[in-house]
């Protein structure tokens, strides 16, 4: 509901408040911003700088320049807060994966891409220290570098797809963040496809961990760079509900938006299809993404091979892997809507005969 003028208000906004934060993230460590990207730690186990980090430059420049200067800029303002310290360690971390992201494109042949993905990239690993940086988010924040020229635009692109996707990032010593999901795969193909999960299930699968890298990374490396745009933008089409609002909008905006609709019906039709559908499953757990419908899809589709040339989790594996770069997102995304539209037929009328 808001008007030309006020997005570009926000947009400003949000512009000048990216530089304030990279500002603060190159006040305690200077590559940030510099043009350079590190690759290797930057502080020790016990908390203390390294002098002579690993540091690649923009230019053509010795790669040993600045690097005591900048060990000095470290230790200038005395010990380093925890916070501090726990970021610091995840910043070679990033640039090892910004180093490896889209070697297959020309944009990131230029150095100064890869500075902006590793700037990017630090600056949400600090202001979100609870996740930080795992592995699979530069594939998810490489696409807005690409498509947006301004690096402030691309960060808060990122930053509100994290605020959706960073539950799958949040791991402990007992839990994966996307091991909901891969649950939630294993039930989905066991009701579309018994046949084939329970010959999973036989060689060993049946927790589905194949198919983690597909749900964390959204489907990025198995599908080319456009279709995966693409496929991407039907996703989040088709799982649009007036109520996401709630993720990507601050605090105060949340309690008028609220507020405002106390009371009142949620029309419908300003749901998409996909929601809709999922609407008529009278169930107290949260729907499931049509991400794991799209696994889902391709395993389908990949039913006879799985079940006549996996003779173990390395086939599945391997039959998978080979599919990279090769998947119509158009058929994935059709064939996603038909499970699910199967799936919620059986839990409706499973649903139905409790019930009764």
């Amino acid at each position: 509901m808001s008007t030309f003028d006020e997005r570009k208000q926000i947009r400003q906004h949000r512009r000048e408040q990216y530089v304030r934060l990279k500002n603060e993230c190159s006040k305690m460590f200077p590559v940030v911003g510099s043009g350079k990207y590190i690759t290797a730690p930057v502080i020790t186990e016990d908390c203390q700088p390294i002098r002579n980090p690993v540091v690649a430059l923009e230019t053509n420049l010795d790669a040993n320049a600045n690097r005591t200067e900048m060990a000095k800029e470290l230790t200038s303002n005395g010990p380093l807060d925890m916070k501090v310290v726990q970021w610091m360690h995840t910043l070679h971390q990033i640039g090892l994966y910004v180093k490896r992201t889209g070697r297959t494109l020309l944009f990131y042949n230029k150095p100064e891409n890869l500075s902006k993905l590793q700037d990017i990239l630090s600056v949400y690993a600090w202001i979100d220290i609870d996740v930080g940086y795992c592995q699979g988010m530069s594939d998810l924040c490489s696409p807005m570098i690409i498509l947006l020229e301004n690096e402030a635009d691309a960060f808060w692109c990122f930053e509100r797809l994290m605020r959706r996707l960073r539950g799958n990032f949040q791991c402990t010593e007992t839990f994966v963040g996307v091991q909901t999901q891969l649950s939630n795969l294993a039930t989905v193909t066991q009701v579309i496809d018994p046949k084939l999960h329970q010959h999973l299930e036989t060689l060993g699968g049946g927790n589905y961990l194949f198919a983690f890298r597909m749900l964390i990374v959204l489907f990025r490396r198995e599908f080319s760079f456009c279709d995966s745009l693409y496929l991407w933008e039907m996703m989040w089409a088709l799982e649009y509900d007036p109520d996401l609002f709630s993720l990507y909008e601050e605090l105060e905006l949340n309690l008028e938006k609220a507020e405002g609709s106390k009371g009142k019906s949620k029309p419908t039709q300003k749901y998409r299809k996909y929601e809709r559908e999922n609407m008529k499953i009278k169930s107290v757990d949260a729907p499931l993404p049509i991400s794991v419908f799209l696994v889902a899809s391709v395993l389908k589709d990949k039913s006879s091979v799985l079940l006549h040339q996996a003779r173990g989790l390395d086939d599945v594996v391997k039959i998978l892997n080979d599919m990279t770069g090769n998947l119509d997102a158009k058929k994935a995304c059709t064939g996603a809507l038909k499970l699910h539209k199967k799936y919620v037929k059986a839990k409706t009328h499973c649903n139905s005969k409790s019930m009764g």
